[in-house]
């Protein structure tokens, strides 16, 4: 179980940005919306939660994911798909 540093980084990486969810072992999902909102480590990755009073890159908190724990990275919808 678990995803490589580069399963991540080419989520991250990709041009035009897709936005993504990172599902864990133990339920939680997270959702990264921008590439500056998500900085990968070896071992883990440093999510930044939206505040919805501000831009989509400004987050409110963030939580520390260990990249062992991710059990699925999924594609989202682009905000400017239409």
């Amino acid at each position: 179980m678990g995803v490589q540093p580069q399963d991540l980084l080419e989520f991250t990486r990709s041009r035009p940005f897709q936005p993504f969810r990172l599902t864990l072992t133990d339920g939680r999902s997270f959702e990264v919306h921008h590439p500056e909102l998500i900085m990968v480590g070896r071992t883990t990755a440093q999510v930044g939660l939206r505040s919805p009073d501000y831009a989509d890159v400004v987050y409110e908190r963030s939580v520390t994911v260990s990249l062992l724990h991710v059990m699925q990275l999924e594609s989202l919808p682009r905000a400017d798909a239409g």
